[in-house]
């Protein structure tokens, strides 16, 4: 019983250390990605809609980034989406395609893209912790419905914190990573 509520957590924690890893590839260092728009969303009749399931992105060359909307009305509204989002992009619209500049990592926007990769950092941990409780809501309904003891319940919540901790190190440790990469000129 126990077992299986930390490998379940262990599994979940996996996933989300990965899906972190992947997010910070994205994170360039310099040239342009066509996985870096990603995660912006656009107004799409009224969803908010990844930018790649309204658009074509494609790399014009190594700094820029076009993107050509499927439907000609959702330029405006894309071009907005890239403007507003966090990764400080200055997109223009070129005939049907907008054209989105790649400006070189000063200083200032090498810790932009610093802020940017601990925000990430930090909503992982958020979600390892959401983990954390929940595996331990399970145990206590184990322990509700008498399935396990109380020391079992006391014992498997400290097997989970002690993953928990190990993952929030797992973390910091790719942050480190990351940031020694954007800060290297």
């Amino acid at each position: 019983m126990i077992a299986d509520v930390k490998k379940s957590a262990e599994q979940k924690m996996q996933k989300s250390l990965e899906a972190l890893k992947v997010d910070l590839s994205k994170v360039r260092s310099g040239r342009a990605h066509t996985g870096f728009l990603d995660h912006v969303t656009v107004d799409y009749y009224g969803a908010p809609t990844p930018i790649n399931q309204v658009a074509n992105i494609n790399l014009i060359d190594a700094r820029t980034i076009g993107v050509i909307p499927w439907e000609k009305k959702m330029a405006n509204a894309i071009e907005k989406a890239i403007r507003e989002s966090d990764l400080g992009l200055n997109p223009m619209s070129v005939g049907e395609t907008i054209r989105v500049p790649m400006p070189a990592l000063t200083e200032e926007r090498r810790r932009d893209l610093i802020k940017v990769v601990k925000q990430e950092a930090e909503a992982v941990r958020i979600a390892m912790r959401n983990i954390r409780r929940d595996a331990n809501a399970q145990l206590k309904e184990l322990l509700k419905t008498k399935e396990i003891s109380e020391d079992d319940e006391r014992r498997g919540q400290d097997e989970i914190q002690k993953l928990t901790d190990r993952y929030i190190i797992e973390i910091d440790k790719v942050i480190q990573v990351k940031e020694a990469e954007l800060m290297a000129v």
